[in-house]
């Protein structure tokens, strides 16, 4: 599909939010200009992306949602750090934790980045492997200045990975 097929697709369905994630956008090299484009277009644009691709050719209008993936998801090794040096007001980092180790070692990097004092912190559990009553016990605890992030597509729709 080409550029202007999909913003003729965004405008037709009358959508003032748009939101680029799924998999990794970032790996599409016509990313960056789409987002500008929808930007250009008038729409609130936010983009989720796992951190491992910088996000600085990225619009600056555009919302960035940077996933820093915790020790359990095997994928920490592949985050660009630098990523969260560039983070901003109205920018958020989003962190989803398997257990205590994950919880820890998303804490330290809040503390190491000042992530809460730059932008929005979210802090969930990966469901079926954490409680989040227990994660919301241990933000308490710690008073981490964090939003509580329950994934909902699986509260809702248990079992359905796709389509969501």
């Amino acid at each position: 599909m080409s550029l202007a097929e999909v913003l003729d697709r965004v405008r037709g369905l009358n959508c003032p939010l748009v939101e680029l994630t799924g998999g990794e956008p970032l790996l599409q090299p016509a990313s960056p200009e789409l987002l500008k484009r929808l930007c250009d277009a008038g729409h609130e644009v936010l983009l989720e992306t796992s951190g491992a691709h910088d996000i600085f050719p990225i619009d600056p209008r555009v919302v960035r949602i940077v996933d820093v993936k915790c020790p359990s998801s095997g994928e920490t090794a592949r985050m660009l750090w630098s990523n969260l040096d560039r983070l901003r007001q109205g920018d958020e980092v989003k962190f989803v934790v398997a257990d205590r180790a994950d919880y820890d070692f998303a804490r330290g990097v809040i503390s190491r980045y000042d992530l809460a004092g730059r932008c929005t912190v979210l802090v969930g559990p990966v469901a079926g492997r954490l409680a989040g009553h227990e994660l919301a016990e241990w933000i308490l605890a710690d008073r981490l200045p964090v939003r509580l992030n329950l994934q909902l597509h699986k509260i809702l729709w248990p079992g359905k990975d796709r389509g969501v």
